[in-house]
């Protein structure tokens, strides 16, 4: 008899728990990642769990190493060695310098607004709900050690080279998870393509995700997106046929002071949370990656998020400040 459920195997011991399970007309790899709880949705003309479970492994590998490489909350990986490095030019490999050219893209085209320095402010800025807001001049007192256009990234006979300079911080989580997701996505597709296997795949990494296509009915894969503040319950139900798809917002990370609510989205030029914007924005994009990027820049915008999402051309979903029904507003240009 065919097993319903298997675990995913992984090399790193730190890491268990991962299983893939028979569910309808495809499988569900789970596991965790990132602080989030992640799936994949498979689908394959092979109907025996094990070719499932081969494509899922590569997929939950690939997450868990570059959240192993790049997480800012580990001194032993090659993240913490950049920092370690600090005030002098030192070579980094291809994957590291791709991620860095992305966030300057990013920086230069959000005029500042998106800058992986920034996550210095974490020191200062703890979204737990409570009512704890640093002085304004302990935010003053970081600014100087914020800013992108300190940042050297060259090529140096061909090889790709940083400079951080001392005292300042790099910080991928606004761009990490998402690239995790596009990642997968591709591995398991190459994969499936070697073997000849036709496949139709989701990567959900605690929100942000991305399809191969439409299922192998032809059918769009249902979403939902999360109602602000309550982790069982989805605000809107979407379509998903091919693409990325990513939300940023402050359902969960937030702070509360004398009736004025704290949003986690930071502003980089002032070091303080941004104000007047919509509690959540959800982006349909080629891939996850950009999805992110757009979430979070419409944020940064504050009460003209919608105007910039306007002129993307991309579909989007916009929760109002007051996060009821009837603020959910579905954009398809």
């Amino acid at each position: 008899m065919t097993p319903s459920s298997l675990p995913l195997t992984c090399t790193h011991p730190r890491y268990s728990g991962a299983r893939i399970t028979a569910h309808h007309d495809g499988f569900i790899a789970s596991f965790k990642a990132m602080a989030s709880d992640c799936e994949i949705l498979l689908e394959t003309q092979d109907k025996h769990i094990g070719s499932a479970r081969s494509l899922a492994e590569i997929a939950v590998q690939e997450v868990w190493r570059i959240e192993d490489k790049f997480s800012r909350y580990r001194s032993d990986n090659a993240f913490a060695d950049l920092h370690r490095k600090a005030g002098e030019w030192q070579t980094i490999d291809e994957e590291t310098y791709r991620l860095l050219a992305f966030a300057a893209q990013a920086w230069e085209l959000s005029d500042g607004l998106f800058d992986i320095t920034s996550g210095i402010l974490r020191t200062l800025w703890t979204f737990d709900g409570s009512d704890r807001i640093p002085t304004a001049a302990d935010v003053d007192n970081l600014l100087p050690r914020i800013g992108w256009q300190n940042i050297g990234l060259r090529l140096q006979q061909e090889q790709p080279q940083l400079l951080l300079p001392e005292g300042m911080e790099l910080d991928f989580g606004g761009i990490g998870k998402e690239y995790a997701v596009d990642r997968a996505l591709g591995l398991m597709l190459s994969a499936a393509q070697q073997k000849h296997w036709p496949v139709a795949l989701l990567v959900n990494l605690g929100g942000d995700m991305a399809c191969s296509g439409p299922r192998l009915n032809g059918e769009s894969w249902t979403v939902g997106i999360e109602r602000p503040d309550r982790d069982d319950d989805s605000i809107a139900t979407l379509r998903l046929a091919a693409g990325g798809l990513a939300t940023s917002g402050d359902s969960k990370r937030y702070l509360l002071k004398d009736g004025i609510r704290y949003s986690h989205i930071l502003n980089p030029k002032t070091g303080w949370p941004i104000t007047h914007g919509p509690r959540s924005v959800t982006v349909a994009a080629p891939t996850c990656v950009q999805s992110g990027l757009i979430a979070t820049l419409a944020l940064l915008q504050g009460e003209n998020a919608e105007a910039f999402l306007q002129k993307t051309g991309l579909k989007y979903w916009l929760i109002a400040s007051d996060h009821s029904d009837q603020n959910v507003q579905n954009h398809r240009q």
